[in-house]
């Protein structure tokens, strides 16, 4: 799974998070009240403007603090009622729909069949849940006002705040029923898609030889498109080797053997991540790998049949953590120069080393795979080049750290990683709430739509207000984007420069000629990307909410990481809940 940026603590990030928030929620109030200060002091003068304005912010202010619990959830329940009649369960219909068809297309061949799965499921909920919020949102008051039906609701003792709120819970709630049953849906669709179970014909499996300690080995029949490599032990229990992200347990009953059903394909990994460093091809400490000359710098690569080396380092392991043996998982990525040996594959090597004393372990050779998880099971018992033996804890471990070295060991060929490529695997989560914590992120991005889609409907119409939504949730998507270029990072500079480069024919790595022109469009780039950052400081990351990858890849959602995406979603949603209500409350309707 790609991590560009390892998230932060939630106390560490909270102090800062909130410190931001702070100062772009009072400019924005402090530029709304000199903004309705400007529009009365033209219609009224500058001294009647102020109390225009105070009076004004006095009476919002009154009406926020006096909202009614009992009115806001009557009013709910009529939205509920609402969006039922407007016929969203059609989402719904929509949804099972897609599955009932799923299976046509999801290929059960692939190397991560879970993976495929999870993404299909997760990605399709989101994106109906997105537009669910977003239908249901943008048309109801506006079509109330053009029908004059919200004249039944705003004659009676209730307040603007209390409308708007009530529209957002009561639209939110029918979007987080639906969600809920989806997800159920959702679950079930997987799990029984991806379970299945093989046979072993006993008449096609090879006896060891007692030498070998006895027992069986063979292959398993075609399930799902693939089959596994079997081993079974003297005492009749054994396993099968790894296929497609899973294996099977085996054990022997009679004349028979026995196949459990598939172990490790619906999973939460819980993994220790370590500090990486590199190594030059003398062996030096540097900074970075070699940059092979891809535009996307997330990983490095390290050069084969030299001394490069990718060094990753370990805090705080315990005793009772390798009591067991080390597990070790990597996603490397691999860098060919020239063909080679295509069916052999890259070849590799991992050392563990003690960072104190630089006591090493034998090499443990490996055949790098690329695009999927490579699994390694590091003994507690093992040795040293010379054949010495080792205790993977006592010798190896030093005040709780440990360095894993990775080389490649083919001349011309390079191994590619990032930080998060290779880690240790510590006990794995539940895979379910591991799959409800993934569906807290889409709830989180569909009220958001849903608040924004309301906030929007109080002065636009219909049309204009599903625009408006719509192009804030196209722009939260590509946020990492939209800030390289309001940063200047971007390769080709702003948009005026990118047009004079597409004008002019020119590549984007050949700097502009020093003159006027240039320092014209450097000026015109500056106050573009200076605009663009403050409108990235208001806009939701919708991006950044989604946990769709975490449950795909396999990975326990940190619990850090999800109070960060609530707070984040709650910080959200309040300012554009009292940006709803005040702008509502200016419209002749409200009052």
């Amino acid at each position: 799974m790609v991590l560009e940026t390892e998230p932060l603590p939630f106390g560490q990030w909270l102090p800062e998070a909130l410190n931001t928030w702070l100062q772009v929620v009072g400019l924005l109030a402090l530029a709304a009240l000199l903004l309705a200060f400007f529009i009365a002091a033209v219609r009224n003068g500058p001294v009647r403007a102020l109390e225009i304005t105070l009076s004004g912010l006095g009476a919002a202010l009154g009406d926020l603090l006096r909202i009614s619990p009992r009115r806001v959830i009557a009013l709910a329940r009529l939205s509920i009622k609402e969006a039922i009649h407007r016929r969203v369960l059609v989402a719904f219909g929509v949804f099972i729909l897609v599955l009932l068809f799923a299976g046509w297309f999801l290929d059960t061949a692939s190397d991560e069949p879970a993976r495929l799965y999870l993404s299909f499921v997760l990605t399709t909920t989101s994106y109906l849940a997105l537009l669910l919020g977003l239908f249901v949102s943008v048309f109801s008051l506006p079509s109330d006002i053009q029908n004059r039906t919200i004249y039944t609701v705003v004659t009676k003792p209730v307040r603007p705040s209390e409308l708007v709120l009530g529209r957002m819970l009561g639209f939110g709630a029918v979007g987080t029923a639906m969600l809920a049953v989806t997800g159920v849906v959702s679950y079930f669709f997987v799990v029984r898609g991806l379970d299945h179970t093989h046979t072993i014909v006993a008449s096609r499996m090879t006896p060891i030889s007692a030498e070998e300690d006895g027992g069986f080995r063979g292959q398993t029949e075609l399930a799902s498109n693939h089959r596994h490599q079997v081993f079974v032990d003297a005492n009749g229990v054994g396993r099968t080797d790894t296929e497609q992200g899973h294996y099977h347990g085996v054990r022997q009953e009679g004349d028979q053997f026995v196949v459990t059903p598939p172990i490790g394909m619906l999973v939460a990994r819980v993994p220790i991540y370590g500090k990486l460093a590199f190594r030059d091809r003398t062996g030096s400490p540097i900074a970075k790998g070699v940059n092979v000359g891809e535009e996307w710098t997330y990983r490095s690569y390290i050069e084969g049949g030299t001394l490069a080396t990718a060094v990753w380092g370990f805090d705080n392991l315990s005793a009772d953590q390798l009591a067991g043996g080390l597990p070790i998982e990597m996603t490397i990525r691999v860098f060919r120069t020239h063909k080679g040996d295509i069916e052999k594959g890259i070849l590799g090597s991992l050392v563990l080393r003690n960072p104190q004393t630089g006591k090493a372990s034998a090499a443990r050779n490996f055949i790098a795979k690329e695009f999927t998880t490579d699994v390694h099971h590091i003994p507690a018992r093992l040795s040293d080049a010379d054949g010495n033996p080792l205790d993977l804890y006592r010798d190896l471990v030093a005040d709780g750290r440990l360095q894993v070295e990775l080389q490649c060991l083919q001349p011309g060929q390079y191994f590619g990683m990032a930080q998060p490529d290779v880690y240790i695997r510590a006990s794995d989560a539940s895979f379910t709430q591991n799959f409800i914590k993934g569906y807290l992120g889409m709830w989180l991005q569909m009220m958001l739509v849903t608040a924004a889609g309301v906030m929007f409907s109080t002065f636009l119409n219909g049309a204009v207000a599903m625009l408006a939504t719509l192009a804030g949730v196209i722009a939260g998507f590509f946020i990492p984007f939209l800030q390289q270029i309001s940063t200047g990072t971007f390769l080709g500079g702003g948009p005026v420069e990118a047009l004079y480069r597409i004008v002019s024919r020119m590549n984007v790595t050949v700097p502009l000629e020093p003159g006027p022109g240039t320092t014209f469009i450097n000026m015109c780039d500056q106050a573009f990307r200076f605009a663009l950052g403050k409108v990235l400081a208001i806009v939701p990351d919708f991006a950044g909410l989604s946990n769709v990858d975490y449950v795909a890849y396999g990975f326990d959602i940190p619990a850090d990481l999800l109070w960060t995406h609530v707070v984040k979603g709650i910080a959200y949603l309040v300012p554009i809940f009292i940006a709803g209500f005040l702008f509502f409350r200016t419209r002749e309707v409200a009052r």
